[in-house]
C-alpha cells in the first residue's frame, strides 16, 4: 500500500514520563494526539464502543493510553499470554523495520498481556501442533512480558458481563530495549517512523466487535502488517 494512503500518527517526545495512573488530561498527555479507533469490520455487531488513543515517547520507553466508552464488557482470562481477545480488548501491533517481523501487544481491559514477535504471519492449521498460530514466531517469555507496564481501570475479572455504559482505561509502557531484544539495536527512535495499527475486540462478547485505527479490507484478519498505518516518533 502506498504511504499516501495509509493513516498516520505523531508520537510527540515528552521530557517527563506518564505516571501510570490512566490520567487522559494528565501533564505528560497534555501535548499528545488523539487518535480514534474507529474502522469497524463488517463482521461486528451494531455495538462501536469509542476509542480512543494518546501515545508519547521520551527515547527510552513508548507510552500509550487507551480511553473507551464501552458496554457488554466482560473479562475472564488472568493467565500471561491467554486468549485477551476473547474478552474486552485493545490491541497495539507494530513494525519498527520493515524489513523484520512487528509485534502484537493483546490487554483485555483487565489488564492481562498477550505478547508476540511474528516474522511469518502465515496462519498454520495443524491439528497436531493447535498451539502452533503463525508459521514463525515466538510468544515474548515472561521476562519479557514483565517489563511492559500496565495500568487497568477495570477489575482483573468482569463476570458477569456489564451491559450498561462504562468507561474503562488502559495504559501501557513499553521500554525500546524489549524491540532491540528481537530486532537489534534500533538508534535513537527520534525521527524515525514505525509502522503500527491499533485494535479494539471483543470475540466472545454478546455484541462482538472488531475495529482498527488503520483500516484492514475485507478479511476479519488483524495480522495484515501490509495495511499498517505509520507512527512518526518526534
Amino acid at each position: 500500500m502506498d504511504d499516501d494512503l495509509r493513516s498516520t500518527y505523531l508520537v510527540h517526545k515528552v521530557s517527563a514520563r506518564p505516571i501510570l495512573d490512566g490520567d487522559w488530561d494528565g501533564p505528560a498527555w497534555a501535548e499528545a494526539e488523539t487518535l480514534t479507533v474507529g474502522a469497524f469490520h463488517t463482521h461486528s455487531t451494531n455495538h462501536r464502543p469509542l476509542t480512543r488513543l494518546k501515545m508519547v515517547h521520551d527515547d527510552m520507553d513508548l507510552y500509550g493510553l487507551y480511553r473507551v466508552a464501552d458496554r457488554y464488557v466482560r473479562c475472564t482470562h488472568t493467565e500471561y499470554q491467554s486468549a485477551v481477545c476473547r474478552d474486552a480488548c485493545v490491541e497495539f501491533f507494530v513494525r519498527p523495520r520493515p524489513d523484520l517481523g512487528y509485534f502484537n501487544f493483546e490487554m483485555n481491559c483487565g489488564g492481562t498481556l498477550l505478547a508476540s514477535y511474528i516474522e511469518d504471519w502465515t496462519r498454520v492449521n495443524n491439528p497436531a501442533r493447535p498451539e502452533q498460530t503463525f508459521e514463525k514466531y515466538v510468544r515474548l517469555p515472561r521476562e519479557h512480558g514483565d517489563l511492559i507496564r500496565i495500568y487497568h481501570s477495570m477489575p482483573r475479572v468482569v463476570d458477569p458481563e456489564i451491559h450498561e455504559p462504562v468507561e474503562w482505561r488502559l495504559e501501557f509502557h513499553i521500554p525500546i530495549r524489549l524491540f532491540e531484544a528481537y530486532l537489534g539495536p534500533l538508534g535513537a527512535v527520534s525521527g524515525q517512523t514505525w509502522r503500527a495499527n491499533f485494535n479494539k475486540c471483543a470475540d466472545e462478547s454478546s455484541h462482538p466487535h472488531w475495529a482498527t485505527w488503520a483500516p484492514i479490507g475485507e478479511a476479519l484478519n488483524f495480522h495484515q502488517p501490509d495495511y499498517f498505518g505509520a507512527i512518526r516518533i518526534e
